[in-house]
């Protein structure tokens, strides 16, 4: 499944290198700025959303650890744990407002990927997933040893995520290609949203599926 040097950019997101030591909490640091600004604007099934709900993610790597960060729209009440931890991996955060990226270090085998999510109350999760004959086998037990930081403002949320390098996702090399998606979830009920950078067009909302992931060029 190698990349097609004609592949469109629309599906492909350069993240830029930094030799900034970014903490998850440096929302504002100006090495933000050199990173490519990904509109995260349709649902899953390719619709696009209302821009109240739309977000935008910016990607760095480092010589430590890939960082990630989110803008979003917020234009309805948040959906939130009343009581959150952020000292353990909470499951079950995808029921509530979350933003997340999959990404798949092998770049041939986009079915065995990972799983970050962070809400604006701090919590996370991260998971390995193997994916294989339409069935997902999950380690809950994965530890990346990843933080995250956020911001509620008015109408924005800011959230980051910084992944450490580590033997499950060794640091890339310039030049290397991932495959990966970005995704955030939003409000509740009848009116919840799933937004995809990259949608799935699956007939109900699911975000694992590999064949539609984007990529990630590391310059």
């Amino acid at each position: 499944m190698s990349i097609n040097p004609d592949t469109p950019n629309d599906v492909m997101i350069t993240v830029t290198h930094t030799t900034v030591t970014l903490t998850a909490g440096q929302l504002d640091d100006p090495a933000w700025n050199q990173a490519q600004s990904v509109l995260i604007d349709r649902y899953w099934s390719g619709e696009v959303a209302p821009d109240g709900r739309h977000a935008k993610a910016r990607i760095l790597w480092s010589d430590e650890a890939l960082c990630v960060r989110y803008s979003c729209n917020q234009a309805e009440p948040l959906v939130i744990n009343s009581t959150p931890q952020s000292e353990k991996k909470t499951i079950g955060l995808w029921d509530r407002d979350v933003c997340e990226i999959f990404i798949a270090p092998t770049e041939d085998a986009p079915e065995n990927y990972f799983e970050f999510e962070a809400a604006p109350t701090g919590e996370w999760l991260d998971l390995g997933i193997h994916f294989a004959a339409g069935k997902r086998e999950t380690d809950w037990e994965f530890d990346s040893g990843m933080t995250v930081a956020t911001r509620r403002e008015t109408d924005r949320v800011v959230i980051a995520m910084r992944i450490p390098w580590g033997p499950s996702i060794p640091k890339p090399q310039h030049g290397d290609r991932w495959r990966a998606n970005l995704f955030r979830c939003v409000g509740r009920g009848d009116t919840r949203g799933y937004l995809a950078w990259q949608p799935t067009r699956t007939p109900e909302p699911n975000f694992h599926v590999p064949s539609a992931f984007g990529w990630l060029r590391f310059d």
